[in-house]
């Protein structure tokens, strides 16, 4: 299976397709959007109101994977339910997290 993150120079670049509203914040899993490419799914219970649900996606990222929070950045998506965000840090040992990550909590959609 892809991995819904690209590396980059100072870090990698995760896809995300955030519900907002949710009964509680968690790890969906990865899906494959309707061109092909993976996507991670995760929710919030913040209201995506003034920026409230984009706050906790970033806390909750920040947490899951034992990262600073001023260490992830939306770099797109701020309306959107599609979202990228920017793990600051070394590429290859972020990828290691992620993976880690989503072995221990990936659902099969």
């Amino acid at each position: 299976m892809q991995s819904p993150f690209t590396l980059v120079a100072d870090g990698l670049v995760l896809a995300v397709r955030l519900t907002p509203r949710a009964g509680r914040t968690g790890l969906d899993g990865v899906r494959m959007e309707a061109d092909g490419r993976p996507i991670l799914s995760l929710r919030v219970a913040a209201p995506p109101v003034e920026g409230a649900a984009n706050a906790a996606l970033t806390t909750f990222v920040a947490k899951s994977l034992g990262l600073r929070k001023a260490e992830v950045t939306l770099v797109s998506g701020e309306t959107s339910r599609t979202k990228r965000l920017h793990l600051s840090g070394d590429p290859q040992a972020l990828a290691a997290r992620v993976r880690a990550w989503l072995a221990g909590e990936t659902k099969t959609r």
